[in-house]
């Protein structure tokens, strides 16, 4: 009996049918046979465990929501006490919650950006993003990357993958175009006719592995959209609030984006909190008509309290050190593991404690996924580039929690080659 005070199961399997039955077969059924089984049970800093007892550290943090780990002490203190005098709130008025979150974002942001308009998650900002660029331009066409990922909503769904949008009807090659990443050609080609509202691109593509941009291509597509009228969306869902060393990973390039986008890990992991920054030419929706974005739960008050003290943390010193520690630590280790399989682990992408690690299998990062869960690590797979497995270090993990990591990689990556090498050549490929 697994007892949580408010409801009770009696086992995994009884949590493992209702979920297939009631809420996702398909998602439930394809980690089973993945062979990760996983239901989390208790979690706590950067550990997760599953209902079974297996203990796992938690590299996934789904997506950076987790960044200060699970249920990190000074959240959970700081929503606590906020309970005592906010709760949702009324989206319909100023709050002193929202205008103190909105204040400190704009304090931490390039100096262009001057307003905030809030969501509940990371798609509903995209399409707050969105819809704010073609207000300011007066254009509807939307230029996003090959392989791209920015949510799951309306909009946003249609700047992603074709696989996510065409399940939908959302797929509209008439408004929504893509182009290769790091292909500066292409991109001039799609917004030379002028006609084109925004450029949105993460700054380092999560979904697709972490490709990292070659040098001076983020510089140069801000440039393109300039010459052409065009807005630049930063997408930092998954690569801002420090993960690369600096708040926001667009600024290690000198750029002002026109809009930047933050959630998944504002929220600390404890209330759902999205947020859309934006520069004063393209803010003017928001004294024309105001209503003209409702979101009921957007800058929820008691996600304000969590984001604020998530914003504090990641901006003290001493984070920014210990991202740097961690980095240099984990990278170091990883290179070490890659000289013992060179020609298994084959690339390493690497930006602060963002990280990519790429097989040399066309799904060789399902393998090392399911080892490393075996060996007490929990990773995931790039959804739209298989071979590579994502690996996000979270911003305050200790030395010695470090070297544990490393060393549980090691023996996931070397089980996973030697299953993979005991596998006839042509079912590898």
């Amino acid at each position: 009996m697994h007892d949580y005070e408010v409801f009770s199961v009696e086992s995994k399997a009884e949590v493992l049918e209702k979920s297939r039955e009631f809420w996702n077969p398909g998602k439930t059924d394809f980690w089973s046979e993945s062979g990760v089984d996983l239901v989390i049970d208790r979690r706590e800093g950067y550990f997760i465990w599953d209902m079974s007892g297996l203990r796992l550290i938690d590299v996934h943090l789904n997506g950076g929501t987790f960044n200060l780990g699970h249920r990190n002490a000074e959240l959970v203190e700081a929503i606590t006490t906020g309970m005592r005098s906010f709760d949702i709130g009324n989206h319909h008025f100023p709050s002193s919650a929202r205008a103190a979150l909105a204040e400190a974002l704009i304090r931490t942001a390039p100096p262009n950006l001057t307003k905030v308009v809030y969501g509940s998650g990371g798609g509903e900002a995209i399409d707050i993003a969105l819809k704010t660029a073609r207000h300011a331009t007066q254009r509807r066409k939307i230029v996003s990357i090959i392989k791209a990922y920015h949510g799951h909503t309306g909009l946003a769904v249609a700047t992603g993958d074709d696989r996510f949008s065409r399940i939908f009807l959302s797929d509209q090659p008439d408004e929504f175009s893509q182009v290769p990443f790091n292909d500066l050609a292409a991109m001039d080609a799609a917004l030379a006719g002028g006609d084109v509202a925004a450029v949105i691109m993460e700054t380092i593509p999560a979904t697709y592995g972490f490709p990292l941009p070659d040098p001076g291509y983020l510089e140069a597509v801000k440039a393109l959209c300039e010459r052409y009228g065009t807005l630049y969306i930063a997408d930092e869902v998954q690569t801002g609030l420090m993960r690369t060393g600096e708040m926001w990973a667009v600024t290690k390039h000198g750029i002002e984006p026109d809009i930047l986008v933050t959630g998944k890990g504002l929220s600390g992991g404890m209330y759902p909190i999205a947020a859309v920054l934006v520069s004063e030419k393209s803010a003017g929706w928001l004294t024309e008509d105001g209503f003209a974005h409702i979101s009921s739960f957007g800058g929820a008050e008691l996600g304000c309290v969590a984001a604020l003290k998530t914003l504090e943390i990641c901006g003290r010193p001493e984070t920014r050190s210990m991202v740097h520690y961690i980095a240099d630590l984990i990278g170091a280790g990883l290179r070490q593991i890659q000289a013992s399989y060179p020609d298994w682990l084959i690339g390493i992408r690497q930006n602060g404690v963002v990280m990519g690690l790429e097989f040399d299998h066309p799904e060789g990062a399902k393998y090392v996924m399911r080892h490393l869960y075996r060996a007490g690590v929990w990773a995931i797979f790039s959804t739209l580039d298989p071979r590579v497995l994502q690996y996000k270090p979270g911003l305050l993990m200790t030395p010695e929690l470090c070297e544990e990591l490393l060393d549980r990689t090691e023996a996931g990556i070397a089980r996973a080659h030697a299953e993979v090498s005991r596998r006839p050549a042509r079912s590898r490929r």
